[in-house]
């Protein structure tokens, strides 16, 4: 395997990227080959133009940037993986653009090919966060991989339930790793590369410019079997990553909210337009992917049978909605006294079915 220092050096040179390194490599098929080459060779090389070719051959300072890029990486014990590696991402491997090179905190695992993408908007309802909440350790009891992109909102929920749940979890990041974003989550980062992977394709000291996260956003998409989108307005970064999975003939699954809150309209339109599934649960999921996850899912993954209920918790359900609801107002609906409608409640927050939130609130999950 060739050096990662010359991928490096090739990343120096101004409007060098992904694409063209992939296809130079292809070309020359070492990449420290490619700076013995004359500007005339270069040419012949779709996408490198006379002037680009020139700032190949007369390159002055990549080794330097290449060092420094490599010291602030091992400064944060990382590593670079390479498009042309075993150990690269199978799922990523296929898709249109992929990166030619990842910067990683964390290992891979074989499980990983088996991974779902949850995205959502950054300032999600209570709704929201109780789906994906519930969705990221349902999957992850079932020991499928979560992806996100580390933002705050949904994401940042995947990812700590996910970790909860004492599962996998990967996180795709818009900045160079040793700028997370947003810096609030940097415990999480290191938790997530002690327990999965994080990763970018962009250069160490990157800041995380606006630009940068529809480029991640095709990634997330890229390591997963299907993407699901939690609450988006319709020009939300979701929105992008369900594109993105589209586009990479992935599957897209959108969980349905209010007509009237914006924050729901990315979903909504997804499943009017017929571009994504309705899910209400993970077995949606799961019976849309059966043939991908069909060697995965033994029977020690299975999901677990409903809970049979009993007739007072079947009423209580009956009123409850995904708001956050106070007990004396469900006993009220219900016609149950207090104390029988508490008793209930916490034996459907037992069974998953409920959960109760500060203030004697409760919420249907």
């Amino acid at each position: 395997m060739f050096d990662v220092r010359d991928l490096l050096r090739l990343a120096a040179v101004p409007r060098i990227g992904h694409q063209k390194i992939r296809s130079l490599v292809s070309h020359f098929k070492d990449p420290a080959a490619v700076f013995k080459a004359s500007p005339r060779e270069l040419t012949k090389v779709p996408g490198i133009v006379k002037d680009l070719a020139v700032s190949i051959a007369h390159q002055e300072d990549g080794e330097a940037f290449a060092d420094d890029q490599l010291r602030r990486l091992n400064k944060l014990g990382g590593r670079i993986i390479t498009i042309w590696e075993k150990g690269y991402p199978e799922l990523l491997k296929k898709i249109y653009d992929p990166p030619a090179y990842l910067f990683v905190l964390g290992e891979f695992a074989e499980t990983d090919r088996y991974s779902i993408a949850i995205v959502g908007t950054r300032m999600a309802s209570s709704y929201g966060k109780i789906v994906a909440e519930n969705f990221s350790k349902e999957l992850a009891r079932l020991g499928i991989t979560t992806v996100s992109g580390l933002a705050r909102g949904i994401d940042t929920i995947v990812h700590s339930s996910t970790l909860k749940a004492n599962g996998r979890t990967i996180a795709v990041i818009g900045s160079g790793l040793d700028v997370p974003y947003p810096p609030e989550n940097l415990l999480l980062l290191e938790r997530i590369a002690k327990q999965g992977v994080v990763i970018s394709e962009f250069l160490m000291g990157t800041s995380p410019d606006a630009t940068n996260f529809p480029r991640r956003n095709r990634i997330i998409s890229g390591l997963s079997l299907g993407t699901v989108v939690i609450e988006s307005a319709e020009n939300g970064g979701a929105m992008i990553t369900a594109s993105t999975a589209l586009d990479q003939n992935r599957e897209v699954f959108a969980v349905p909210g209010r007509i009237h809150e914006n924050r729901s309209r990315g979903p909504n339109k997804l499943i009017q337009e017929g571009r994504a599934k309705l899910v209400l649960t993970v077995e949606d999921i799961l019976d849309e992917l059966k043939q991908q996850l069909k060697e995965f899912l033994t029977r020690e993954h299975e999901p677990e049978p409903a809970a049979e209920l009993t007739l007072f918790e079947l009423k209580i359900l009956d009123v409850l909605r995904s708001d956050a609801t106070h007990i004396d107002t469900i006993a009220e609906d219900a016609q149950i006294s207090p104390a029988d409608t508490l008793v209930n409640l916490l034996s459907l927050e037992f069974k998953g079915l409920v959960k109760q939130m500060p203030g004697k609130m409760f919420v249907k999950l």
